[in-house]
């Protein structure tokens, strides 16, 4: 009678006590205004992941994923009004999908001691851990980015762009002067003469841009371009009949919306990426059947396969695997945010794993420390078949330039450790 009454004691107890809390993960969207078309199939497939995750395996390590969504409209005065209404429900990260917003959040992450993952975007000398605790760009950032095209170049011309021109036209705003320093850099140590376009917001009026490309004729040009200034682009590309082969775009302007409304002239646009390419992976098989068939997809949920989509998928999973990460290091599955940001320090994505996910091959393999939270900087190329809609791989994950980007992430690190008064860490 006293064991019965114990064990009915000890069960009141623990129902009584506090229940695991949620994993919350904020989503600072943009499905309005003119980057929508690509703020949209990213945050489903940012969304749909962790859905899955839940339906299928009642969320990472029994503690379920609640996802709060907050529109920004991809304005960094929103973006910032969004972390702070959010940072208190106990989110363990931030991917704000905007180099304005996070410039602006990186004090105030390291601050409040919730980790920042900028994937393929932001400050790219971030990656040096040692001066920035709390934010995270790893598999890629946009310098492994400009040099991933130039390398690319490079192959393209039996390794010698000597007397090449080269035009960069890109948003006119933090993001798209990220790459100017490095491709500057690096033509110091090509030889190819480097042109500076830049277009405002949102990017529709690019007439005199592509009228100069016209008149001075370089050899390739590389866009670093957003939502519907990468129409634009294209079409004006096309208009001006520049080849399509030697026009190549950063990751984000590398997507089915980029090159559609331009019809058959987009044919053989090329883009960077540093993820995989539609549905050919088992994962899709299980958000079919857990998430859009039981009617769960976020959006209209047609947004399945298309890059963006792909790469908030991606986004995702690295997310839910540095929980994982984070519950094994502290022995507990309901983590904090400080916790997250250990997970995110020492998470490390082989090919093993990502083919135990269902998604062997979708990004690279890379490992995670103190030093480095930018990961490898492994570049892939992909081209466009406006015959068949699809993108195809005509360049693998490959590596940067170490020695330019290495160089310039230690010169930028350093200045914004002395204007901070950061005291390097990982010692």
């Amino acid at each position: 009678m006293n064991k019965t009454l114990a064990t009915m004691a000890l069960g009141a107890l623990m129902a009584a006590g506090p229940a695991l809390a949620d994993l919350v993960i904020p989503d600072l969207s943009y499905r309005t205004g003119p980057y929508a078309a690509g703020g949209i199939p990213f945050s489903d497939g940012y969304n749909d992941y962790f859905t899955l995750l839940n339906e299928r395996d009642g969320g990472i390590g029994g503690v379920p994923v609640r996802v709060i969504e907050c529109e920004t409209g991809y304005n960094t005065e929103k973006g910032v009004e969004c972390y702070e209404a959010t940072k208190g429900e106990g989110a363990l990260v931030y991917q704000p999908l905007s180099t304005g917003i996070t410039y602006q959040l990186i004090p105030k992450v390291t601050a409040d001691n919730i980790p920042l993952h900028t994937m393929g975007y932001g400050r790219t000398s971030a990656a040096n851990g040692t001066v920035f605790s709390h934010v995270f760009n790893y598999p890629a950032n946009y310098w492994n980015g400009a040099s991933g095209a130039i390398n690319y170049l490079l192959e393209e011309n039996g390794g010698d762009l000597s007397g090449k021109k080269i035009a960069l036209i890109y948003h006119n705003s933090a993001y798209g002067k990220e790459p100017i320093r490095t491709l500057e850099d690096l033509s110091e140590k090509h030889g190819y003469e480097l042109a500076l376009l830049p277009v405002d917001h949102p990017g529709q009026e690019q007439k005199s841009q592509w009228l100069q490309i016209r008149r001075d004729r370089p050899d390739y040009v590389i866009m670093w371009g957003w939502g519907v200034m990468n129409q634009v682009a294209v079409q004006e590309a096309a208009n001006i009949r520049f080849p399509m082969e030697n026009f190549i775009g950063v990751w984000w302007s590398g997507a089915e919306f980029d090159v559609e409304p331009a019809g058959e002239k987009a044919n053989g646009y090329k883009a960077l990426t540093f993820t995989g390419l539609g549905m050919d992976y088992p994962v899709y098989e299980d958000l079919q059947k857990h998430v859009v068939d039981a009617g769960k997809a976020a959006g209209a949920g047609d947004q399945l396969g298309a890059v963006q989509y792909n790469r908030g998928l991606y986004a995702a999973m690295l997310a839910s695997e540095a929980i994982k990460t984070a519950q094994e290091i502290h022995g507990t599955a309901d983590i904090t945010p400080a916790m997250m940001r250990d997970g995110m320090e020492a998470l490390e994505m082989t090919n093993a794993k990502m083919d135990a996910l269902g998604m062997a091959g979708f990004g690279p393999e890379f490992t995670v420390t103190c030093e480095n939270h930018g990961g490898p900087g492994l570049v892939g190329v992909v081209q466009w078949d406006a015959s068949a809609k699809t993108w195809n791989t005509v360049q693998d994950f490959k590596p940067t330039d170490v020695e330019v980007i290495g160089a310039l992430i230690d010169e930028d690190s350093a200045a914004y450790a002395a204007e901070n008064n950061i005291e390097p860490r990982c010692n």
